[in-house]
């Protein structure tokens, strides 16, 4: 892949820059189901008519599969807030705000968030025992049925910021269509792992704006936080761990 210019590298996938085009080069392991489900996730946010990346092409080089995506000129939202944060509470209400608004849509053909989450908890039985599965089952269970459009990895750096105002939400992998409340929740939970100074002020806003209490979110806060802690991050099973408490959220 020689002339394209690596972004980021990651242990399952390499983010290159190419011209007008961003490519995202999976390890030879990764399954291709994944690859081809990412390509049919980007393509119904697509067609919803939300501003995201367009999806260019699925292809195989060298024995490894590519999404190729248009390349967005701009600035990501994190880095805004920490070069600006004289306009933090700006910010924070603009990334807010889009996350209501795409949050209005609904795109059911996507897979479902609760069916997701059974998946993932269902299969953690070396990451928790039988009564906890079972207590976080239940409370899956006795969520809301929802289609809303949900992000599933919805945070400032996934935000791209026009010089003319115009915004672009990138990464929809792990996009679902379920509970508005669920996606909040993870969004609070990824910015108390890697922003934590505005993860509190995140929840208050969006409770507000969205006029949906913070006692509902919390429910959420335990079923995130397991499906989060499946992926074993070192760094964040402490946080996790105690946020998988149900007892905590009653």
């Amino acid at each position: 892949m020689a002339g394209r210019e690596v972004i980021e590298e990651k242990a399952n996938k390499t983010i290159y820059r190419e011209g007008n085009t961003i490519i995202k080069a999976f390890a030879p392991n990764h399954p291709k189901a994944d690859v081809f489900n990412e390509a049919f996730i980007q393509s119904c946010v697509e067609a919803a008519g939300l501003p995201v990346p367009k999806l260019l092409g699925v292809t195989e080089e060298d024995g490894r599969w590519c999404l190729t995506m248009e390349r967005i000129e701009g600035t990501d939202l994190r880095r805004i807030m920490q070069q600006d944060e004289g306009r933090l509470d700006e910010y924070l209400e603009k990334f807010v705000d889009i996350q209501i608004e795409f949050g209005a849509h609904r795109v059911p053909r996507l897979r479902n968030t609760r069916y997701k989450m059974e998946e993932i908890i269902s299969g953690m039985r070396d990451e928790l025992d039988a009564s906890t599965r079972y207590e976080l089952m239940q409370r899956i269970h006795a969520m809301r049925r929802h289609t809303r459009l949900c992000h599933g990895d919805y945070v400032p750096a996934n935000v791209i910021l026009r010089e003319d105002g115009s915004y672009v939400v990138l990464d929809w992998a792990h996009a679902t269509a379920g509970n508005a409340g669920a996606d909040a929740a993870i969004t609070y939970m990824r910015l108390c792992l890697d922003m934590p100074a505005i993860a509190d002020d995140y929840l208050q806003l969006y409770s507000r704006k969205a006029d949906m209490p913070v006692q509902y979110i919390e429910k959420w806060m335990p079923i995130v936080a397991a499906a989060q802690l499946s992926k074993h991050v070192p760094e964040e099973k402490e946080l996790l761990t105690s946020w998988v408490s149900v007892a905590e959220y009653q």
